[in-house]
C-alpha cells in the first residue's frame, strides 16, 4: 500500500489512516487531522503543492558536503549535552551522512529562504529535551546562512526564544515534557492528565507548532518529573505509564481538535526519538564492544531496524488515528486543504546508533566518562548531527 501511495497523494491520505509500519521501506508521510479554514486568522504560510515524495522511506548515504554548519558557529546556542565536538568526540564520520528518500531528493536546507518565507512568523517547539535538541539544530542551520543578521536570545523558563530581528522570525522552545500541565498541590507535583490549559496559553500565538513527548513518561524513581498523577478527579501515586500517556495525549488531541481551527496554524508532531542502550538490538550475530552506543561510528546498513519498536509510539499512533475523522479527510481531498503532519523520524533515526553524544557531553565528569557502559548518553543527539535531518524533513513538509 505504501508503494502505491508514493504516486498518488490523495490515496496516500486514506491509506495513512489505516496503515503504519515501523520498517523504513513502508514508512511515508502520514497526515493528521486537517485544520479548518477560518477567514479571520493569520496570513497563511506560502507552500507549494506537497511533493509526492515519501519522505521517511529511504536510506542514509554518505555526503562530503555535510554538515551544513559547525558547532563553533553556534556557541551561544548548543547545550553542552549536545556539543560532542567541543567535548572531545574524536571521530567525525557521523557528520557525513544525509537522508535520501527512495523516490526523490530532499531540497537542501536554505536558511535564508526559510527566513524569507517565514517572515513575521513564530515557529514553536513544545516538549522535552529531544524537542530542544531539534530547536537548537534549526537555529544553527538558519543562522549559518545569515551570520551578520541581528538576533536576540530571550530565556524565560519554560519559554526560550531566538529572534532573527531583520526578518521578524521567532524560533521558540517551550519546555513541557508531558505536554499536559503540572501543578503544585500541597507541596507535591501533580501531573494533570486531563488538563492542558495552562501550558496551551503559551502556544496560541504560534504560526507553526512542533510537539513531542514520550521519554519522560517512562522515567521512574528520582528521574520522575511528578509526585502524583491526577486522572478522572482522583490522585494516583502510580499508574500504568502507557495508560497515563494515552490519557495525556488524548487531552492534547482534544485541545488540537477544538482550538487550532485554521490551515494558517500548522501542527507537526514528532514521533518518538529512539535510544540505543542495548547493542544486542543492532549487533545480532556479532560481538559487541560494549553495553551502550559508545564506540559506534557508522549508521546501520540495510533498510529496517531489528530492535524493539517504542511502546510509546504505539500509543501515539492510536491517539493520532482517532483524530483523523473520515469526513475531514474527504473534505481535505476535495478542497486540497493542508493537513498537519507526523514528523515520522523514529525508524530513520533508529538506524543512527552512531549519532548520540555517548560520553562526549558536558554533562559528564571525567570519572563518568571513564565508565561509558553506565554513563553514556544514548538518548540525545550530537549537534551538528541527526536533528539537522529532522529539520530538513520539517523544512520540506512545511514549505514544499
Amino acid at each position: 500500500m505504501a508503494f502505491f501511495a508514493i504516486f498518488n497523494p490523495c490515496v496516500c491520505v486514506l491509506i495513512s489512516v489505516i496503515s503504519f509500519n515501523f520498517l523504513l521501506l513502508a514508512s511515508s508521510v502520514r497526515p493528521v487531522q486537517p485544520i479548518i479554514t477560518h477567514p479571520h486568522h493569520r496570513q497563511p504560510i506560502h507552500r507549494s503543492n506537497h511533493s509526492q515524495c515519501a519522505l521517511f522511506m529511504g536510506s542514509w548515504v554518505r555526503d562530503e558536503t555535510y554538515p551544513i554548519y559547525q558547532a563553533s558557529s553556534c556557541p551561544r546556542i548548543i547545550d553542552p549535552e549536545f556539543n560532542c565536538q567541543m567535548y572531545g568526540r574524536p571521530d567525525s564520520n557521523y557528520l557525513k551522512y544525509r537522508w535520501k528518500p527512495a523516490n526523490c531528493e530532499l531540497p537542501r536546507f536554505n536558511g535564508l529562504e526559510f527566513l524569507l518565507r517565514m517572515r513575521g512568523k513564530t515557529v514553536m517547539f513544545v516538549g522535552d529535551s529531544l524537542g530542544r535538541n531539534q530547536w537548537e539544530s534549526l537555529i544553527c542551520m538558519t543562522w549559518s546562512a545569515v551570520q551578520r543578521s541581528a538576533t536576540e536570545f530571550i530565556t524565560r523558563d519554560p519559554l526560550y526564544t531566538f529572534k532573527f530581528l531583520d526578518y521578524g522570525v521567532d524560533l521558540s522552545f517551550y519546555r513541557a515534557p508531558y505536554l499536559v500541565d503540572i501543578d503544585a498541590v500541597g507541596g507535591r507535583r501533580v501531573l494533570k492528565l486531563e488538563d492542558i490549559s495552562k501550558n496551551a496559553r503559551a502556544w496560541m500565538a504560534a504560526d507553526v507548532l512542533m510537539f513531542n513527548t514520550g521519554h519522560w513518561w517512562t522515567h521512574k524513581g528520582s528521574l520522575k518529573g511528578w509526585d502524583m498523577m491526577e486522572s478522572g478527579g482522583s490522585l494516583h501515586e502510580e499508574m500504568d505509564r502507557l495508560v497515563a500517556l494515552n490519557t495525556g495525549l488524548k487531552t492534547w488531541a482534544r485541545w488540537a481538535d477544538s482550538h487550532v481551527e485554521s490551515t494558517n496554524t500548522r501542527i507537526f508532531f514528532q514521533s518518538v526519538s529512539p535510544t540505543h542502550y542495548n547493542p544486542s538490538e543492532w549487533s545480532t550475530g556479532a560481538t559487541s564492544i560494549g553495553k551502550s552506543c559508545y564506540g559506534e561510528t557508522s549508521p546501520m546498513s540495510g533498510s529496517a531496524y531489528p530492535g524493539i519498536y517504542p511502546s510509546q509510539m504505539k500509543v501515539m499512533d492510536m491517539v493520532i488515528r482517532e483524530m483523523r475523522h473520515p469526513a475531514y479527510i474527504l473534505d481535505m481531498i476535495r478542497e486540497m486543504r493542508h493537513p498537519a503532519y507526523i514528523l515520522d523520524i523514529t525508524a530513520l533515526s533508529a538506524m543512527r546508533k552512531d549519532a548520540h553524544p555517548s560520553i562526549y557531553t558536558g554533562d559528564l565528569s571525567p570519572g563518568q566518562r571513564a565508565h561509558p557502559d553506565h554513563s553514556a548518553d544514548c538518548s540525545h543527539w550530537c549537534l551538528p548531527g541527526l536533528p539537522d535531518t529532522w529539520n530538513q524533513l520539517f523544512y520540506t513538509a512545511l514549505l514544499f
